[in-house]
């Protein structure tokens, strides 16, 4: 849904979901004259969408409006409905199909994929306790029935991954939703594709991402090439299966699996994502009562 705001006026979009459906935006937001507002919907979903005038919140979210109130709130879903909002942001100069894949027994997001054009931003609402991972695929083609292909993270050739997850190498920003406090990681433990950070709205928590792009610091033996162009680098356990490199068998604790040259590749370009299994100490981060920026690019 494209929410746009053509008034003169400030209005506060109402979302309410019908029984069973996931709330929206946590069912409702500020929209300011000439702003839009993008807000996934899964599939399946029902609900309404009203406009509300003359509001006013103090900081908790409390207030009133002259029409359209509902309850004296902000979100007409009352607090904690979403967990999070994840904003998904492409600053590459190509589209980008992201990939959403939940834990098992979470509900998929936007049915696992959707397209993204550059300079597009689209929010994605995720419920109290949700886990998964998100992802961007490059260089798709889908047909309209919306299955085809992707040349790095590819799910199955469809665009709705639906519980499918992506083919590696391809770069993960990875949650765990446990309201109050949220688990968040970017992985490359099964290589790179996209240049990605995390940034959470809440200022005191930690922003990550990539300096630079590990694609142009790829050894030959991990790339994958298109067109002799590289679009992704695989991690050495993806590339190798050696219990050095994927801490297995005697190598399965932090104690005896230790950081290679090639993991030491991608942790120089991307300092605080997970660059082999056991990078926890500086690749795992914490946040309380956050939303969540996802940049590509």
């Amino acid at each position: 849904f494209t929410l746009q705001n053509r008034c003169g006026e400030t209005i506060w979009p109402g979302i309410l979901a019908n029984a069973g459906r996931p709330q929206l935006m946590g069912g409702g937001l500020q929209l300011n004259p000439g702003q839009i507002i993008n807000v996934g919907a899964p599939t399946g979903w029902s609900g309404r969408i009203w406009g509300r005038r003359g509001c006013t919140f103090n900081q908790s979210g409390r207030g009133s409006c002259i029409t359209g109130d509902c309850g004296g709130v902000l979100k007409c879903a009352g607090t904690g409905t979403d967990a999070a909002i994840f904003t998904l942001q492409n600053r590459c100069r190509e589209t980008i199909w992201p990939g959403i894949l939940a834990t098992l027994g979470k509900p998929q997001l936007m049915g696992g994929g959707f397209r993204l054009n550059p300079g597009q931003t689209i929010n994605v609402g995720a419920p109290t306790g949700w886990s998964g991972r998100i992802w961007g695929r490059r260089g798709c083609s889908f047909d309209q029935s919306g299955r085809g292909s992707c040349v790095s993270g590819d799910c199955g050739g469809v665009l709705k991954c639906s519980g499918v997850g992506g083919v590696p190498p391809a770069t993960l920003a990875e949650f765990t939703l446990n309201s109050p406090l949220d688990y968040y990681d970017m992985s490359l433990v099964d290589g790179f594709n996209l240049l990605m950070s995390i940034i959470p709205s809440n200022g005191s928590c930690k922003r990550i991402g990539c300096r630079s792009d590990v694609n142009q610091h790829c050894p030959a033996g991990l790339q994958v090439k298109r067109n002799n162009r590289v679009v992704a680098c695989k991690s050495a356990c993806f590339a190798f299966n050696q219990p050095q490199y994927c801490c297995t068998g005697a190598y399965g604790n932090p104690n005896t699996c230790k950081p290679t040259n090639y993991s030491k590749i991608f942790k120089d370009c991307c300092p605080s994502a997970y660059s082999y299994a056991y990078d926890d100490r500086t690749s795992l981060f914490t946040c309380n009562g956050a939303n969540y920026l996802i940049r590509f690019c």
